[in-house]
């Protein structure tokens, strides 16, 4: 061989005589295709997608809850105030912010590159709710599968974890004669010892807190792992799995009836609340504020952290579900609908709380405000005792606990799209083929073995850790502050009311950019403030006591909080150290957004030297002077 020949492999269609640069354009469309992102198929489907993940136990099992804490009606008033000045108006910025960007909560921010780290953080935010949340589904399904029974198990006291201290028939306690004192076991538990009266539990409670919680002393003693709620935890996953591994083709559907289907167990359920002895008492202390209690700044923080908690604000997820609208869908419309739907959720599932509440207060002869202890306990206690009442009462059982697996299903499977979006995004690899649904397999198996530690007898102590710490209070608080920094002061609140204007045709009220500039950054701040200089360790209340978290328990929690937030300016500091020129380059060059030629304004493309009806398949040159810059802000 006189020299060297150049080796390759032949194509097989080549020797059939076949064109091989048809073949090739093929390949390129079919590459196109695995790479596209997809849409939501309908607008319905964003609509209940949006509904079913905001609306969800938070609304059923948390607002009740803070309104009992904090004294009724008077939380309503913090609570309307917080809503309209502080989670609607983020609710709304994360929404548009998705759709204009059609990229998830991490691929979103390069309308602000500097901010990275916002989607960074988010993105560990929702990886934590989605461990611990599903904790809520799980419970659901053990209650879902002991009401297959002639005989509610929570009905009555012949069970072998029922104490001396259960009874179905209430005394009233004379008030001379129940002289309650406070013991402390342990160090850590406080517990409620009568003197001259006889300890009176309902079987509910003994049920969920000796029987499907079976607590150990505390978070330092787990224990071993509860088979039964490991089983229910890993067929959750299971349903999860399929609700999500087809992307938005299949969440889409599935939302029509899982969002729905929950108004009517809740009427059914008010309507039997209504006709118990005690109701009316139980909705006049639901509605009727204390005005004293607007003076306690705890009620504000409350009211405050809920309606950043209820509106699944700071989590990426609404602009993973708003990334999948076309990008010139009305979202403005669709997203004050949303609000409303999941705002009046919260005080429809308060009167139907509050209504059994009020029964319980008057069977058992106490003040509503001491009737039931705190935490998940409320929905696993009030709705069940309801439920025993009601003629049928293992149907009624089934069809409620099968309602809140839907209401806490849909958020979810939102929740891990919206993980799974941030990440799949970054990597559109995992578009092709069954990349994807190989990929939320192995999320799904990953947070189901971290879950198990949450089904141990000391479990319910590490969900409260992850429940305060990780995806609520601080965390959502900074991000939402961060969110609004980001969009009105660094991108320019006008400019994104352009981009807002291009997307529906329109701009929305002049209320949103008030806010986004400066009334929620400050209502952010402000409770962040009070909840430093109110802090106090942390405890978990039952029915026996109160259990007092160790410090270094609280110092994991503390972790988390500090994990995310560092995110922000951890991501920051690295992208000006790794851009290049001086730092007023550096910093122009991280604060211009990477826009494509439709999301320009006709300024901006003439600012880039386009002209206005340009190739839009041609991306937009750099800015190329501090002048084009200014202009493009």
């Amino acid at each position: 061989m006189a020299g060297k020949e150049e080796s390759y492999t032949r194509h097989p269609l080549q020797d059939q005589g076949v064109d091989m640069t048809t073949v090739n354009a093929a390949d390129e469309k079919r590459d196109e295709a695995e790479n596209e992102r997809p849409t939501w198929g309908h607008k319905v489907d964003f609509i209940l997608s949006c509904v079913g993940f905001a609306v969800g136990l938070g609304n059923v099992w948390r607002f009740p809850y803070l309104c009992y804490r904090n004294g009724g009606g008077a939380f309503l008033i913090p609570y309307f105030i917080c809503l309209v000045a502080g989670g609607v108006p983020v609710f709304f910025l994360e929404i548009f912010l998705g759709q204009f960007m059609s990229q998830g909560g991490i691929g979103c921010w390069k309308i602000c590159p500097i901010f990275q780290g916002i989607g960074f953080a988010t993105t560990v935010i929702c990886f934590l709710l989605n461990i611990y949340y599903i904790i809520i589904l799980n419970w659901a399904a053990y209650f879902f599968g002991r009401s297959f029974t002639s005989l509610l198990p929570w009905s009555h006291c012949d069970n072998p974890w029922n104490t001396e201290f259960c009874t179905t028939n209430f005394t009233k306690p004379d008030t001379g004669a129940a002289n309650m004192t406070n013991a402390t076991m342990d160090g850590n538990m406080t517990a409620f010892n009568t003197t001259n009266a006889t300890l009176q539990i309902s079987p509910v409670v003994e049920f969920w807190e000796n029987k499907v919680l079976n607590m150990s002393e505390g978070v330092g003693e787990l224990g071993e792992v509860q088979w039964e709620l490991a089983v229910c935890l890993l067929c959750v996953w299971i349903v999860v799995y399929f609700c999500v591994f087809k992307g938005v083709k299949s969440t889409g559907k599935v939302v029509y009836f899982t969002a729905t289907f929950p108004y009517v167990m809740l009427t059914v359920l008010l309507i039997r609340g209504v006709t118990l002895d005690g109701a009316a008492d139980g909705l006049f202390f639901y509605l009727n504020p204390d005005w004293e209690r607007l003076k306690d700044h705890k009620v504000w923080i409350d009211a405050g952290t809920q309606i950043f908690f209820s509106y699944a604000i700071g989590l990426g997820c609404m602009t993973a579900l708003g990334s999948y609208n076309k990008f010139h869908n009305d979202s403005y419309k669709q997203s004050i609908l949303i609000a409303c739907v999941n705002s009046f959720t919260s005080l429809y599932s308060g009167l139907v709380v509050f209504s059994v509440l009020g029964f319980m207060a008057n069977e058992q002869g106490l003040a509503i405000k001491d009737v039931a202890a705190s935490g998940p306990g409320l929905v696993f206690i009030a709705y069940p005792r309801a439920l025993s009442l009601m003629p049928l009462a293992p149907l009624w059982s089934c069809l409620f606990f099968f309602m809140i697996i839907l209401v806490g299903l849909d958020s979810q499977f939102v929740g891990v799209e919206g993980f799974v979006t941030a990440v799949v995004d970054m990597i559109p690899y995992l578009r092709r083929g069954y990349n994807r649904e190989l990929f939320i397999a192995g999320l799904c198996v990953f947070n189901f073995l971290l879950g198990l530690t949450m089904v141990t007898n000391g479990g319910i102590y590490v969900f409260q850790i992850f429940d305060y710490y990780s995806a609520s209070g601080i965390s959502l608080l900074f991000m939402s502050f961060f969110e609004c920094v980001a969009i009105a002061w660094i991108f320019g609140v006008n400019r994104f009311y352009d981009s807002i204007e291009i997307m529906i045709g329109y701009k929305p009220l002049p209320w949103f950019k008030i806010c986004w500039t400066v009334l929620t950054p400050l209502i952010a701040v402000g409770i962040f403030l009070f909840m430093c200089v109110t802090w106090s360790p942390m405890e978990f209340k039952h029915f026996t006591g109160t259990y007092y978290f160790p410090t270094w328990a609280e110092g994991i929690g503390w972790a988390m909080v500090v994990i995310v937030i560092l995110c922000v300016p951890v991501t920051a500091v690295v992208k000006i150290c790794q851009a290049k020129g001086t730092f007023r380059e550096r910093w122009r060059e991280l604060t211009t957004p990477q826009l494509q030629y439709h999301q320009l304004r006709s300024k901006d493309k003439l600012a880039r030297g386009l002209s206005v009806d340009s190739d839009p398949s041609t991306p937009p040159p750099p800015y190329s002077s501090h002048e084009q810059y200014n202009t493009a802000l």
